[in-house]
C-alpha cells in the first residue's frame, strides 16, 4: 500500500471514527438528559395509581396494573443503566480507533514530497479550524463521558469505600480478619466417630485429617470452587438441645430459624397505644431493624449509629434495662463506617443466643460475644461486607457453633465460629452473589443442615464441615427472604425470581410459581401450608405440597416483617405496626387486628403468654 492509500484510508476510518464518536456521545447526553428528567426510584404515574387503589381497594384489575407498571420501569431502569454502560465503551473504542487513524494519516503525510507554496493566512484558517474542530470534539466526548458517570446505576452511592478497610497488622495475632472471597491455604475435614440423634448434646470424637499440606506459593491464581472449606476442631462444648429452643426464643424467626413457635395462651388482642394489654414498654437507646431474641428471663435486641454498636439486655418481665454491652475496640474494626441506607442501618442482622452467651454481627463486620451477664467474652472483625444496602443477614448457632451467612458483592461465603473463641472452625466458599437473606437450620435425613439462599442458589451444607451437600440455580436478584422449610422440602423465593419447592436430596423443583413473590419477608411453611407475603401487601396462603392457592388478602400497607405461626394461630406484623392474626388454616378468617402505635417492621418473639415486639423506639411486651 502506497502513502496515497494510505492517507485515503485514514481519512475514511477518520470520517467513519468520528461519526460514531459523535452519534455515541449525543446519544449518552440524550439518555443522561432523559434520565436527569425522571426519578429512577419514584414515579408520579405508579403514586397516582396507588392513590387509586386506596379508593378502589377491591379493584383487581387496578392491582394487576400496577404490578405490570412496576415490573415495566424497573426493567427500563436497568436498560437504561445497562445503555449508559456499553455506551461509555463504544465511545472509548471509537476515540481510539480515531486516534490511531489521525496518527497514521499524519504519518504518512508527512513522509509526501513538499506541500504546495500556502499563504500565511490560509495556515492559520487551517490551524484555528482544526483547534475548533479538536475543542468541539474534546467537549462533546467529556459531557458524554461526564453524562455516563453520572447515569450510572443510583444504589452504587452506598459503595463502600477502599479505606473503611484496615490492613492486618502483626500485633494483631489471634484475631482472625477475613476477607470475602479468600482461599484458605489448607483444606481439613473433620472425621466424626459418634454419632447420635440430637446434635446438640452427642459426643465427638474429632482426628484432624489433612487432605492437602500443599502451601499456595505468591502470585499463583487459585480457582475457587463451591467444595473448598476450612475446619478445625470444635473447642467448646455446650449441651443445647431442641427442646431448649423451643422453650425460648433464641434466633430470628425462632427455633431453628424456621418461624413455627411452640408457646402457648399467646394473647391475640392489645391496643399499644392505649396501654391495652401491654405489660410494660422501654425505650431502645438506639436505631436498629433486628427483632428480639428471648432465653430464660432475658431479651436482647441491638443498635447502633455513627457513635456506636450496642447489645442491649432487658429483664423480660419488667423490662428493666439490665446491661448495655458495647461493639468497641475491636482489632481490625474499620476506622470509617461503611455507608448504609436508611432502612437498613448498622444493625440489622437479628441476633442469637445459646443461653450461655449471646452473639452480634454489625455491618462493620464486628462480631462479638457477651455473657449473659453481659460481660466480654470475644471479638472480632470478619472485614468490611461489601453491601451496598448495609450487611442484615442474622446470625444463629447450633452444635457448638455460631453461623454467619456472609455474601457480599465481593463474593459469597459461610462460616462456622466456634461459640466459646470466635475462632474459625470452617469457612466455605460459594459461588453465590449478594444476598440480605438469613441462614436457617433443618434437619433432613436425619442430620442437620444449613440452608441458604442467594442469586442464583439455594443451596444446603454440612455443619460440621462446611461441604455443600446440594445445590439448585433458581434465584435472581437482590435476595433477601430466608427459605422455608416443613416435611422435608424446602421454599424459596424472591420477588421478580420466582417462588419454588425443592427436595434437598437431589436439589430438584417441585413446583414452581411467579404470581405473590417475597421481597423481604420469609416464607412460612407448616403443616401442609405455605404462606406469603409480598412487599406491596398481599398475604397467601398455598397448599405446600402442590403450589396450589387457597386464600389471599391484601392488607394495603407494606409488609417486610416475616409470618410466624404459633399456637395454631398466624401473626402477621405490618410497616405501619398493626399486627393481624389469622386462623392457620386453608381458609382466610382474620381473628383480629392490633396496632402498637408505632412503626414496626421487626418480626416478633414469644414465651408462654407472651409477645415482644421492637418498634421504632421502644421495645413492648405483650400479654393478659
Amino acid at each position: 500500500m502506497n502513502y496515497n492509500d494510505k492517507i485515503k484510508l485514514s481519512q475514511n476510518i477518520i470520517i467513519v471514527a468520528g461519526i460514531f464518536c459523535i452519534t455515541v456521545a449525543m446519544l449518552l447526553l440524550l439518555n443522561f438528559w432523559q434520565v436527569s428528567k425522571n426519578d429512577p426510584i419514584e414515579s408520579k404515574v405508579l403514586e397516582a395509581l396507588v392513590e387509586r387503589l386506596k379508593d378502589e381497594p377491591n379493584n383487581e384489575e387496578l392491582k394487576v396494573e400496577i404490578r405490570n407498571f412496576d415490573l415495566l420501569a424497573r426493567k427500563a431502569y436497568f436498560n437504561s443503566q445497562w445503555q449508559v454502560k456499553t455506551g461509555a465503551y463504544l465511545l472509548l473504542f471509537g476515540a481510539i480507533i480515531l486516534a490511531f487513524a489521525l496518527h497514521v494519516y499524519y504519518t504518512a503525510k508527512s513522509k509526501i514530497g513538499q506541500p504546495d507554496t500556502v499563504h500565511e493566512n490560509e495556515i492559520m484558517g487551517r490551524i484555528l479550524a482544526q483547534k475548533g474542530i479538536v475543542i468541539v470534539g474534546a467537549v462533546v466526548f467529556l459531557f458524554a463521558f461526564i453524562a455516563s458517570f453520572a447515569t450510572v446505576n443510583h444504589l452504587n452511592d452506598y459503595d463502600l469505600q477502599a479505606e473503611t478497610e484496615m490492613e492486618v497488622t502483626p500485633e494483631d495475632e489471634g484475631i482472625e480478619v477475613i476477607e470475602v472471597g479468600e482461599v484458605p491455604q489448607q483444606v481439613q475435614q473433620q472425621e466424626v466417630k459418634k454419632e447420635v440423634a440430637e446434635p446438640g448434646v452427642e459426643e465427638i470424637n474429632v482426628s484432624k485429617k489433612t487432605v492437602s499440606n500443599e502451601v499456595q506459593k505468591e502470585n499463583i491464581s487459585v480457582e475457587v470452587t463451591k467444595e473448598k472449606s476450612t475446619a478445625k476442631p470444635v473447642i467448646s462444648t455446650s449441651n443445647l438441645t431442641l427442646a431448649d429452643l423451643q422453650k425460648n426464643h433464641n434466633s430470628f424467626r425462632g427455633p431453628l430459624g424456621q418461624g413455627v413457635i411452640f408457646h402457648k395462651n399467646i394473647p391475640t388482642k392489645w391496643d399499644g397505644a392505649a396501654g391495652t394489654n401491654v405489660l410494660w414498654k422501654s425505650p431502645i437507646p438506639k436505631k436498629g431493624y433486628n427483632s428480639p431474641v428471648i432465653w430464660g428471663d432475658k431479651v436482647f435486641i441491638a443498635g447502633g449509629d455513627n457513635t456506636a454498636r450496642e447489645v442491649y439486655c432487658y429483664n423480660s418481665n419488667n423490662g428493666k434495662l439490665l446491661w448495655t454491652g458495647k461493639a468497641d475496640n475491636i482489632k481490625g474494626a474499620p476506622a470509617k463506617l461503611p455507608n448504609v441506607t436508611e432502612d437498613t442501618g448498622l444493625s440489622a442482622p437479628t441476633l442469637t443466643t445459646d443461653g450461655k452467651c449471646v452473639f452480634a454481627i454489625f455491618a462493620t463486620g464486628d462480631v462479638i460475644a457477651f455473657d449473659m451477664n453481659g460481660k466480654r467474652v470475644w471479638a472480632r472483625n470478619l472485614g468490611v461486607p461489601d453491601n451496598h444496602y448495609g450487611h442484615s443477614s442474622s446470625l444463629i448457632t447450633w452444635d457448638n457453633k455460631l453461623f454467619i451467612q456472609y455474601d457480599t458483592n465481593k463474593g459469597g461465603k459461610i462460616l462456622a465460629l466456634d461459640v466459646a473463641t470466635g475462632e474459625t472452625v470452617w469457612e466455605t466458599v460459594r459461588k453465590s452473589k449478594i444476598s440480605w437473606a438469613s441462614p436457617v437450620l433443618a434437619k433432613i435425613d436425619g442430620k442437620y443442615q444449613l440452608i441458604l439462599t442467594a442469586d442464583p442458589i439455594v443451596a444446603g451444607y454440612d455443619i460440621k464441615t462446611g461441604k455443600e451437600l446440594w445445590s439448585t440455580e433458581c434465584m435472581m436478584g437482590e435476595v433477601g427472604p430466608s427459605v422455608g422449610f416443613s416435611d422435608g422440602v424446602v421454599f424459596a423465593g424472591n420477588e421478580y425470581a420466582t417462588l419454588v419447592a425443592i427436595n434437598p436430596n437431589d436439589g430438584s423443583i417441585i413446583w414452581e410459581n411467579d404470581e405473590y413473590l417475597p421481597e423481604a419477608a420469609s416464607p412460612l411453611a407448616y403443616k401442609g401450608l405455605l404462606i406469603i407475603a409480598t412487599s406491596y401487601g398481599v398475604l397467601v396462603c398455598y397448599n405446600a405440597k402442590t403450589g396450589e392457592q387457597y386464600w389471599e388478602h391484601d392488607v394495603g400497607t407494606t409488609l417486610y416483617s416475616s409470618p410466624v405461626v404459633a399456637d395454631g394461630k398466624l401473626f402477621m406484623m405490618d410497616n405501619d405496626g398493626v399486627m393481624r392474626i389469622y386462623e392457620f388454616a386453608k381458609e382466610m378468617k382474620l381473628i383480629s387486628e392490633n396496632e402498637l402505635g408505632e412503626i414496626a417492621g421487626t418480626t416478633p418473639a414469644f414465651a408462654d403468654g407472651r409477645i415482644y415486639i421492637r418498634g421504632e423506639k421502644n421495645l413492648y411486651c405483650i400479654g393478659k
